[in-house]
């Protein structure tokens, strides 16, 4: 199928006039998957340490809401290494890549 110059012309202007709003929009939603998975992350902490590392009453868990990013990255990295010891934290840091652990100590560490 051979198209005419004028169709041609056409559909170039379309696909120039489309194309920043659909790029827009992809990005926009690439930004929302990374907020998402991010958040999605450190709501993991969030079973033993409570929402937002706040804590849970009775629960025998320190509160890391407390911690800096980098004092929380530096304990996470201590678990992951084995150079501090741990009930259970050890073995859930060594399944978190140091950028995961990064996301999460800057998503939950006092800023």
């Amino acid at each position: 199928m051979k198209l005419s110059q004028n169709t041609l012309r056409l559909t170039v202007l379309v696909t120039s006039l489309l194309m920043p709003p659909l790029a827009s929009s992809a990005l926009a939603q690439s930004n929302h998957a990374q907020d998402l998975y991010q958040r999605g992350l450190a709501a993991t902490c969030a079973n033993c340490h409570g929402t937002d590392g706040k804590g849970v009453e009775n629960g025998g868990m320190p509160m890391i809401n407390t911690l800096s990013s980098e004092q929380m990255l530096t304990q996470l990295k201590a678990f992951k290494s084995g150079a501090r010891e741990g009930t259970i934290m050890p073995q859930l840091a060594k399944g978190y890549s140091d950028d995961q652990l990064q996301t999460i100590a800057n998503l939950l560490g006092k800023k």
